[in-house]
């Protein structure tokens, strides 16, 4: 009788931790169910040569010069939206769901490294028609910007960097990565959040790169949530981190032949890339000028996009040869 009663205990709690683990999975959300909620105008999908379907975005002045920007990890080409409203009257804004993110999705080949990424990037732009332009992104957009401007130094006009990967380094304690982060920087985290991805885990990891989580709304995100389950996204994202080495230094050591102007932009408040990697890009790119935003985080062309898009509007002023914008160049400090 004590054995049966037993064995109906342990049989009860696999039971209830059945029901747990079953409640807590997530499945990847249909292709089809996310593009009818994200892919509104001007969103357009190019297929690649490799089979690969890109989600791109090409808005503003149709005479401006043109305009690459990059997303950071996890993230998408919405995170472009503020400046595209900021700087659509002079430029052409071009933004795209970069391999594993997004709508774009997995790709053929399963190669999320900065240096396929950039390769994705020049078969989009040499399918838009466009061959000189400036460049600019955000954390691992910014070392892919980075990886593509030392790889097609003729097609490139100017670079653009914010809060960006690029540069090994030594974390410090003040160093804080989100909580989806760390997990899929362990083989044990990653195979966990292929499947089990709670929102409030997608919501912590989006309010720690804002200096004021207040400015992080539920809409922002549901869609950070709903592209993370994007058919294929969770899986390309383990495989990235799996392949990440913190100490590769094969970009750093080739961003001195950046012969281009480049504007080095960094939120003060940033605890995932700390300000001071601002000067370590400095050190290897002589040219570049750095101007910080005491009010901001990780992401300052979302938290402070009036003040980070009027820099980026003077430096091209400055850069392109006085193209668009201000006549002069921004009065911007050498260092943070």
């Amino acid at each position: 009788m004590v054995k049966r009663f037993v064995w109906g205990i342990v049989g009860l709690v696999l039971a209830a931790l059945a029901v747990i683990a079953i409640a807590a999975v997530r499945f990847d959300i249909p292709k089809d169910d996310l593009i009818a909620k994200y892919a509104q105008p001007p969103s357009q999908f190019i297929e690649l040569p490799d089979g690969a379907d890109a989600h791109v975005r090409v808005q503003g002045n149709e005479a401006g010069p043109v305009l690459v920007l990059l997303h950071g990890s996890n993230a998408s080409l919405q995170t472009w939206e503020p400046w595209a409203a900021q700087l659509g009257d002079s430029y052409r804004i071009v933004t795209m769901d970069l391999p594993g993110h997004g709508l774009t999705g997995a790709v053929p080949g399963d190669d999320y490294s900065r240096k396929a990424m950039a390769d994705f990037v020049d078969e989009v732009m040499v399918a838009l028609g466009f061959d000189r332009f400036a460049i600019g992104g955000n954390s691992m957009g910014g070392g892919v910007a980075a990886q593509y401007a030392v790889d097609h130094p003729n097609k490139v006009t100017a670079l653009i960097l914010v809060d960006s990967a690029g540069i090994p380094r030594q974390h410090s304690e003040d160093e804080k990565a989100p909580l989806a982060f760390e997990l899929a920087s362990s083989s044990i985290g990653r195979v966990i959040m292929r499947w089990v991805t709670p929102r409030a885990l997608i919501e912590e990891g989006v309010k720690s790169v804002f200096a004021d989580p207040s400015k992080v709304t539920p809409e922002m995100v549901d869609r950070y949530y709903d592209l993370t389950l994007y058919d294929g996204n969770r899986r390309a994202t383990a495989l990235r981190f799996a392949a990440f080495k913190p100490d590769d230094d094969s970009l750093a050591v080739r961003l001195p032949d950046i012969e281009v102007p480049v504007l080095v932009m960094w939120g003060a408040q940033d605890h995932l890339i700390p300000v001071s990697v601002a000067g370590e890009f400095k050190k290897c790119i002589p040219q570049a000028k750095i101007v910080t935003y005491p009010d901001a985080g990780h992401v300052p062309m979302e938290e402070v996009p009036a003040e980070s898009a009027a820099d980026v509007r003077g430096f091209l002023s400055f850069a392109l040869g006085g193209a668009s914008g201000p006549a002069t160049a921004p009065a911007l400090p050498d260092a943070p």
